[in-house]
């Protein structure tokens, strides 16, 4: 993971959103997709492959989002080639909310979109297996491990196909640091405090902070302390207040929270807070590299972006950065899982997923492809064996709601201490 550290720090990160469409062939991308081939040879015979079949996508994007443009578009050409008509409903970020009940009332649903971690784990018995299919166009030949092995690891197969790979850490407006005379990214919690009050003394609100990636946030700092097998054992068992590194991490939180580095109204509603740091009034935000292509388009022009891993602490456990995805799984009672691996392939590969790497800002899914931004993105993760997950197993407790409520409260300044919010935590755990 020290490389993800090494190869993003020196990456310059900024995309701007704009809505895509695209025709069935792409000029930009380096090989022609699993899918298009399928599809192109099938329109050589009489009548087309999948004439007829209709498919049901619940997507976790809304609609006129550059993501939902590109998969429409996608759609659109899947159907002319294939005969397939992809009925595609924009559920939006909380479409995680919804998923489980329709996968357990076996509701008309063939292909969903939400985190990785959730598809190998929360829906696994839902899920088809793809492993056969995925073998048959060499997908490991252009996806990555890390992803593969773990989606196989949590749900026994191969139960998910990345769209959207995700790199994470501390994300920072160079140009901020630059006036500050901030030469050097901060490696420690102490040289990351004493970079937060530099620039809280050259008048910069230290970090932003959205309430919809406070969890994020903390749970960074505890895998420093605890290290996530430790994490996962008090999500399952409880026992925080009793664990001293634990009781630190939230201690430290509160301590930072007091000193008055975050920006100002955070945790505040989603994006107001990590938008500031496009407009040069915050420095830095905790966050995946989406962050970069949101904030770019809020602002309407590219910030001139820096990267840092989230500093480790004194005594610290685990000094893993963060890799995840947003992934695409097929519902196993899928009538038709042929077509809808092939959709599937048309969204990741080719043309559309040449769109989400440009206009979307994003790593590519398809290691073929050619990178846009975070340049050495590709290859870094190609290397990742064991990347931090987003929260981990918490976020598959039944408690999860109320305890990422909580890491907002910490964050709002609501704990007195952090024996205080362990011993809530103990209240939702075990």
């Amino acid at each position: 993971m020290k490389k993800i550290v090494a190869l993003l720090m020196a990456s310059a990160m900024a995309a701007s959103l704009a809505a895509c469409g695209g025709s069935a062939q792409s000029s930009e991308a380096t090989s022609t997709a699993p899918a298009e081939s399928t599809a192109a040879e099938s329109t050589a015979t009489d009548g087309k492959k999948y004439e007829g079949v209709e498919l049901t996508m619940w997507s976790m994007w809304s609609a006129g989002e550059v993501q939902a443009n590109a998969i429409q578009a996608a759609a659109d050409a899947f159907e002319a080639e294939t005969g397939a008509h992809v009925n595609i409903e924009w559920k939006g970020r909380d479409v995680n909310t919804l998923i489980s009940a329709a996968l357990e009332s076996g509701e008309k649903l063939d292909i969903f979109e939400d985190d990785y971690n959730r598809i190998g784990h929360a829906y696994a018995p839902y899920t088809y297996d793809l492993t056969e299919m995925a073998d048959a166009v060499g997908y490991d030949d252009f996806s990555y491990a890390c992803f593969n092995d773990q989606s196989k690891e949590w749900a026994g197969y191969l139960n998910s196909i990345v769209e959207q790979p995700q790199i994470g850490g501390i994300f920072y407006n160079k140009d901020v640091f630059d006036a500050c005379g901030i030469t050097d990214a901060p490696k420690t919690w102490d040289e990351f405090l004493t970079v937060c009050q530099t620039l809280k003394d050259n008048g910069y609100e230290p970090l932003a902070l959205d309430g919809a990636y406070a969890n994020f946030n903390f749970y960074n700092h505890l895998v420093r302390h605890l290290g996530e097998d430790t994490i996962a054992e008090l999500g399952k068992n409880g026992g925080w207040a009793d664990n001293e590194a634990a009781v630190t991490a939230a201690q430290e939180i509160i301590d930072f929270v007091n000193a008055g580095y975050l920006a100002e109204g955070a945790p505040d509603a989603y994006p107001a807070s990590q938008t500031k740091v496009g407009l040069g009034t915050a420095a830095m935000v905790a966050c995946a590299n989406y962050v970069t292509s949101e904030v770019d388009a809020a602002v309407g022009e590219p910030v001139n972006w820096g990267f840092f891993n989230y500093p480790e602490v004194e005594g610290n456990v685990d000094a893993s950065a963060y890799a995840g995805a947003n992934s695409l799984a097929i519902s196993s009672s899928c009538e038709n899982p042929q077509a809808a691996f092939d959709f599937i392939m048309t969204i990741v590969t080719g043309t559309c997923g040449q769109e989400l790497v440009d206009k979307g800002g994003q790593i590519p899914a398809d290691t073929r492809l050619k990178e846009s931004v975070l340049a050495g993105s590709v290859e870094t993760l190609k290397n990742t064996t064991t990347p931090m997950s987003w929260c981990g197993s918490l976020n598959t407790l039944d408690g999860w709601s109320s305890i990422k409520s909580s890491m907002i409260e910490l964050f709002e300044g609501k704990y007195a201490t952090g024996a205080d919010y362990c011993a809530y935590l103990d209240t939702l755990c075990g």
